[in-house]
Order: structure tokens, then sequence, then C-alpha cells
């Protein structure tokens, strides 16, 4: 049985879970609501603030979205509680980012700026001009918005230039003087 299926949840005060249909489930906390979607053959059963998910049986299939479900609802009752956040850093020359309105807006050497909007639900900070970041409830957009900033520039593997994860190593490679 999949250890990770099996573990019970928490549900901390100040959360509800409600299965609506089977598949669907609506978590509500003190930072929001969210929507979770998995695979309607699970069952999930909720008794004295603990939360299990139980698969009807042991195939392949049902084995295989068994953690899968019991994660997705783990990950929306902690981001309805605690939230997630990414940290982006910014390398180069030049290179900065700022905040116009609920937008980023980064200079990172081409000929033009670069907007970036954020989602609805999707907080984006510039702590300053080359550290950013990106917050919320939903740790999939949160993660996918982070992935959208990095993507437009992606760190250089001569130089180390561009925009890269808080604590990301970027291996630099020679350049062409060192085949000589």
């Amino acid at each position: 049985m999949s250890r990770i299926g099996r573990a019970p949840i928490e549900l901390p005060k100040g959360v509800e879970l409600k299965i609506s249909q089977p598949g669907r489930a609506s978590v509500k906390g003190p930072k929001g609501s969210l929507e979770v979607e998995y695979s309607p053959r699970m069952e999930v059963e909720v008794e004295d603030g603990t939360v299990t998910v139980v698969r009807p049986s042991d195939h392949r299939l049902d084995r295989a979205q068994h953690g899968l479900a019991r994660t997705l609802l783990s990950n929306a009752i902690t981001g309805v509680t605690q939230g997630y956040e990414k940290k982006l850093e910014i390398h180069g020359v030049g290179f900065r980012a700022q905040n116009k309105g609920s937008n980023l807006e980064l200079n990172l050497g081409f000929s033009h700026l670069v907007t970036i909007e954020a989602p609805e639900g999707i907080t984006i900070q510039v702590t300053d001009p080359t550290h950013i970041t990106v917050s919320g409830i939903d740790k999939q957009l949160v993660g996918q918005v982070a992935a959208d900033i990095r993507a437009v520039r992606p760190p250089d593997s001569y130089h180390g230039k561009g925009v890269r994860y808080e604590g990301e190593f970027v291996r630099l490679k020679a350049g062409k003087t060192a085949a000589r």
C-alpha cells in the first residue's frame, strides 16, 4: 500500500473540507478557498479532524492515483492555512525588476521591457531590484508563475546571467580559451 496515500491529513482549526461530488473537493480556510480535482474512484473520508483517502482496489491505476489524491488535498489544506511562495533572483549587469501595479516589469537586456501579468490569486512582489517573490494559496499556480518568470531569461551557462530560483546553483562552462 502507498505510504503517502495511507497517511492521514490533519485538518487545522478553521479549515473546512467538503466533498461536493466524487472526485471534487472544496477547501476553505483563513487565506481563501480552493477547488481540488482528483480521481473520482478514490474515497475521501473526513472523521474527527482527520482526512483519509481510501482506494477501491489494488489495481495498478488505482495505486497510481492514491498518493496523488492525498497529496493534492494536503497541498490545498496547507495553501489555505499557510500559503506558498517561491523566490527568484536576477543576476546580470543592468538586469532589474519592478512592480507596475499588480504586474511585474522586467528589464533583462532585451530591446524592450517584458511585462508579466499576475493571475488572480497570485501576488508578485519585488523586494529589491534583483529579488522577486511569488506567493499565493495554490501551489501549482505559484510554481507555474515562477517558472514563467524564469523562462523569460533562464540562467546562461557561460556567464550565469539571467533569472534563477533562490539558492539555485548554475554550473558555468569554460569558454573557448579553455580548449587551448
